[in-house]
C-alpha cells in the first residue's frame, strides 16, 4: 500500500487539478428490476454488488452497483438507487428538451465490431433508437432507459481522427436515417469544416 502524504509534502496550488475523467454515475430509477434489466440484459453490465443491511444502516435503500466488465472490473461505473416516488418518463426523449436533470449517459464500446454488434443486438430486442449521429469523435446511437435517461451507445473513433480538432470534432454531426443505423464506415471525417 502506498505510503500517505503529509500535509507538508501536499503542494499548495493556484489552479485545481485536472481530474482524470468521471469515475461513476449514480441514478435515481423507478423500479430496479426494470432497470437492472435494461442495464444488464440489454446494454451488458454486470453487477458487482449491492448495498445491505448493516448494524448502522439497518435499512439502506435499494441500492445497485455495476460495472462494464472488458479486461478488468472497476468497482463500478453505475450505480442505481430505487425511487418510487420518481414522475414517469417523458414521451419521447431528445438530445435538446428534456424534463430530466440528467440529458444522457455515453456508454462506450471497446470497437467499431463491438458496437455494431451491440446496436445490432439492442434492435432486435426492440430497444426504440431515438437518434443515430456519426459525430466527428464517436459514432453514436441514442436510445433510452426505462426511467427516461438518454443513453448514447457508442464507439469512439481513432485519436488521429479528432485529436487535431477536438472543437471542431464536438461540433460536427450528421444525422443518418433508422434505415442506415447497422450501416457504418471507416472512411471517418477528419476535416470538420465542411
Amino acid at each position: 500500500m502506498a505510503e500517505q502524504n503529509s500535509a507538508e509534502q501536499i503542494n499548495d496550488r493556484d489552479t485545481p487539478v485536472t481530474p482524470r475523467g468521471i469515475n461513476h454515475v449514480v441514478l435515481h430509477v423507478r423500479n430496479m428490476d426494470e432497470s437492472h434489466h435494461f442495464w444488464c440484459d440489454l446494454l451488458g453490465f454486470k453487477q458487482v454488488g449491492e448495498l445491505k443491511a448493516r448494524p448502522e444502516r439497518p435499512n439502506p435503500a435499494n441500492m445497485r452497483f455495476y460495472s462494464g466488465v472488458v479486461d478488468d472490473v472497476n468497482h463500478h461505473d453505475l450505480a442505481l438507487i430505487e425511487n418510487t416516488e420518481l414522475p414517469p418518463p417523458p414521451e419521447k426523449w431528445t438530445l435538446g428538451a428534456s424534463p430530466l436533470a440528467v440529458n444522457h449517459i455515453a456508454i462506450t464500446y471497446p470497437d467499431r465490431q463491438s458496437w455494431l454488434e451491440q446496436v445490432k443486438f439492442l434492435d432486435r430486442k426492440g430497444v426504440k433508437m431515438n437518434l443515430r449521429v456519426d459525430h466527428g469523435m464517436t459514432h453514436s446511437v441514442y436510445v433510452n432507459d426505462p426511467n427516461g435517461y438518454g443513453v448514447e451507445v457508442l464507439y469512439e473513433l481513432p485519436q488521429e481522427v479528432w485529436h487535431h480538432d477536438i472543437d471542431g470534432a464536438l461540433n460536427w454531426a450528421k444525422r443518418l436515417p433508422y434505415e442506415e443505423l447497422l450501416e457504418d464506415t471507416t472512411d471517418y471525417v477528419t476535416d470538420f469544416s465542411k
